[in-house]
């Protein structure tokens, strides 16, 4: 399934275009050129937000609601139709396995069109009959209108499925696209500029700058004055200083940020079933998802029993090329990122934690050896303030520490900035419910994790992020209301 190289260009007003300077996106895998990209200067920036502006203005602004749902249908068909196109661009690009893949991210591009289709060709607005003391009466109702021109800023971890998240809803409100997907994963979302081509989308409605963040096209389109929203998905760093590039002109923003993600084991728990969704959640697109788990707290009278269960699991996990049927686990998404994560391992042991698995890079052989590989990695001794319970990590690695009563596991759970995801394991259903809703986050799971629906709310607190995604939650972001009041 391997790509040859090819180069990648940005995708202004219907046409594809070259960038003022370039750069060479690797394989993770096994440090092999996957495509030579365009980088968007000014000039590039400048003339996608213009020409967003102009589709927005034009022909696209002109469109109903149902008109716009039918577009996003067709998208949805023509990504379904280029299903094994863009299955080769996001195992090119992130070196996950490609089951996972095929089954995750472009599956999902998919149901993100549909989904948000349906959603705004049934929601609807407020509206009220008043009649006020002297008599008089009014009827107020709401219209849903379009921000205008929104960046879509998207990061490297679910780079399809991420973007389709983001782009769906924007487009079926009625907004115009800016979009800068991350440097390391540009593939998909450049065949998407063909998909919307082939679906007929008016020139202007999708573009595409590639690039990287400061200095280049991600500062460019989050500073520039004709933009009218963002949305981002990545670091909380990089949202904060986006916060502030937002700020001058009080832009509209939707962050999906860090997290630091913790799940609670109770004692009466189905054990083998909370394993497994441990090991689904720790180790998931090697630990590079932002609703991952990065601290475990188990109850003391079950906690080396599920210590060496997870450790086992951590051992019989595969770490191989995409294409093999046995690989479970993919490489980190460069050898940058792998630095970073490298230097957690290091830390955790400087700091006393016991390593009960991994903590190395993991000796392959071959090509793979020249890939972006670390070891799944468990550690238990950790201390509540150390960085590695503290910080997020994003990597196929977790601390497990013991609690001895639900306050105390509640109490831990919720010790951090973050606040996006928890899962919570148990059969005592009434505490699961109990527990679960007094964990500070945006998503609480019971006895599951990763399990959705695509309407309910989706975002995080703290420094997880602000605002909420999915279903109508989604259109309260890429729209705005206006009353309206007709005296009757």
């Amino acid at each position: 399934m391997t790509a040859p190289p090819h180069s990648l260009r940005n995708f202004v007003n219907g046409a594809f275009i070259d960038g003022a300077a370039s750069f060479e996106k690797v394989s993770p895998v096994d440090g092999r050129l996957v495509a030579t990209v365009h980088e968007a200067d000014g000039e590039v920036v400048d003339r996608a937000v213009a020409a967003a502006r102009q589709a927005h203005n034009g022909p696209w602004g002109r469109l109903n609601t149902a008109q716009r749902a039918a577009f996003l249908r067709r998208v949805a068909d023509r990504i379904e139709e280029r299903f094994e196109d863009l299955l080769v661009a996001e195992v090119a690009d992130t070196g996950k396995p490609t089951a996972l893949a095929r089954e995750l991210d472009v599956a999902r591009a998919a149901a993100n069109f549909r989904a948000f289709a349906d959603v705004i060709s049934t929601a609807g607005l407020d509206s009220y009959l008043t009649e006020l003391p002297g008599g008089q009466r009014a009827l107020n109702y709401a219209l849903r209108k379009p921000l205008g021109v929104v960046a879509v800023i998207v990061p490297w971890n679910l780079p399809l499925l991420l973007l389709s998240w983001k782009v769906a809803p924007a487009l079926a409100c009625g907004n115009t696209v800016v979009v800068k997907p991350s440097e390391e994963t540009p593939s998909s979302a450049t065949l998407l500029a063909e998909i919307m081509n082939e679906a007929g989308a008016p020139a202007g409605v999708y573009n595409l700058v590639h690039g990287f963040g400061p200095g280049s096209a991600g500062e460019l389109l989050t500073t520039h004055s004709d933009v009218d929203g963002i949305t981002f998905t990545g670091e909380s760093a990089t949202g904060s200083a986006i916060m502030r590039a937002a700020a001058p002109r009080v832009r509209p923003v939707s962050f999906e940020l860090g997290g630091k993600n913790a799940a609670v084991v109770f004692a009466d728990a189905d054990l083998e079933r909370a394993v497994d969704g441990l090991e689904r959640s720790v180790f998931t697109n090697t630990g590079q998802v932002c609703l991952c788990t990065e601290r475990v707290y188990i109850e003391r009278s079950v906690f080396h029993e599920v210590t060496a269960e997870l450790v086992q699991r951590a051992r019989s996990l595969r770490l191989g090329h995409p294409d093999d049927p046995a690989t479970t686990t993919g490489p980190l998404i460069s050898v940058k990122h792998r630095e970073k994560v490298l230097s957690y391992y290091r830390l955790a042991t400087e700091e006393g934690a016991t390593c009960l698995v991994g903590g190395e890079v993991p000796a392959l052989g071959g090509d793979l050896d020249r890939g972006a590989w670390v070891e799944p990695t468990l550690w238990s001794g950790a201390d509540a303030d150390s960085r590695v319970v503290r910080e997020e990590i994003f990597g196929p690695a977790a601390a497990l520490i013991p609690f001895d009563s639900e306050d105390e596991a509640v109490r831990l759970a919720n010790d951090t900035t973050y606040g996006l995801a928890a899962a919570v394991w148990t059969r005592d259903l009434e505490r699961g419910h109990r527990v679960a809703g007094r964990m500070r986050v945006g998503m609480s799971w019971i006895n599951t994790w990763y399990l959705r629906d695509l309407r309910s709310p989706f975002g995080g607190v703290g420094m997880s992020g602000i605002g909420r995604e999915g279903g109508e939650h989604s259109l309260h972001f890429y729209s705005e209301p206006t009353n309206v009041c007709v005296a009757l």
